[in-house]
């Protein structure tokens, strides 16, 4: 039985170190965690068992009583450039939005840059859409994160699943593989 902790903000039932509870993620999701080389962040994981009908941002915000400050959206993009397409993720707080279009664009050196279809999100990623998290990425995505994420104490992200949710420390997400925290990626 998982280790029952208390979570940092929201109203939840349980929370749990996310290392304990490795059969309720997705595989690319655990096996990031087991493997982190920055093991103090991966201990610092937890998850939270959460409605999937109350995956998206605003109803689960209210569901849970998570303010939108300490949630983050992490969204696929697809930037072009000579025939060449790289996707990357892109990871801001709930209230703000990414600026795909100059930020993301200019950032990944694309001509055009634009979010990634759900079905290539998924199946790229391995994990589900509304559940989508930084962590368990592809090795070969840039992760680009905003600023104002690492600088929250403690930010709440998908699971990989649309059933559970992550609270990670900011400054954590700075430590996974492929990360770059770029001021003003989100507005």
């Amino acid at each position: 039985m998982a280790t029952l902790v208390p979570a940092p903000f929201g109203d939840f039932t349980a929370a749990h170190p996310a290392l304990e509870v490795g059969a309720d993620l997705v595989a690319p999701v655990a096996g990031a965690l087991a493997q982190w080389d920055a093991a103090e962040a991966a201990r610092a994981v937890l998850y939270v068992d959460t409605d999937p009908a109350k995956a998206d941002t605003a109803v689960f915000a209210e569901s849970y009583k998570v303010p939108l400050d300490v949630s983050a959206n992490c969204v696929v993009v697809a930037a072009k450039r000579g025939g060449e397409t790289t996707l990357a993720a892109c990871l801001a707080l709930a209230g703000t939005r990414v600026d795909v279009n100059s930020a993301v664009r200019k950032h990944l050196g694309s001509r055009k840059a634009s979010f990634a279809p759900m079905d290539v999100a998924v199946a790229e990623s391995g994990m589900e859409y509304g559940g989508i998290t930084p962590i368990g990425l592809p090795a070969s995505w840039p992760l680009l994160i905003d600023a104002a994420v690492v600088e929250t104490p403690f930010v709440l992200v998908g699971s990989g699943r649309r059933r559970g949710k992550l609270i990670v420390p900011g400054w954590a997400l700075a430590q996974l593989p492929g990360a770059e925290v770029l001021q003003d990626l989100a507005r």
